[in-house]
């Protein structure tokens, strides 16, 4: 089933200021695996975030991650970071479980 990929604003801004050569491996990546597979984890790709409820998965690509959650047919692209940024982001945007003990 094909996925539809919709950009907040937060992440159209991250996606458009990227270096070009970046961008598009980042386009790419989200081409091929957030359109037909989101919630396939992997080891070094695809991650499903633990106790948060928002975002609930992270994409690696290079140094950057995409952040995003998926809903029925459709994946949400919160925010893309850079590595050294995403924990910070993680804790100012993310939403996390009650028994979670981080946020």
């Amino acid at each position: 089933m094909k996925h539809r990929v919709v950009f907040t604003r937060e992440a159209r801004e991250d996606y458009r200021d990227l270096p070009a050569r970046i961008r598009a491996e980042v386009g790419d990546a989200i081409n091929r695996h957030l359109l037909h597979e989101p919630t396939r984890v992997s080891r070094s790709r695809i991650k499903r975030l633990r106790g948060t409820r928002k975002p609930q998965y992270r994409l690696r690509v290079r140094d950057v991650r995409v952040f995003y959650d998926v809903r029925e047919g459709e994946v949400d692209v919160l925010a893309i970071v850079e590595k050294s940024e995403a924990s910070e982001w993680l804790k100012r945007i993310g939403e996390y479980d009650e028994e979670s003990s981080v946020g």
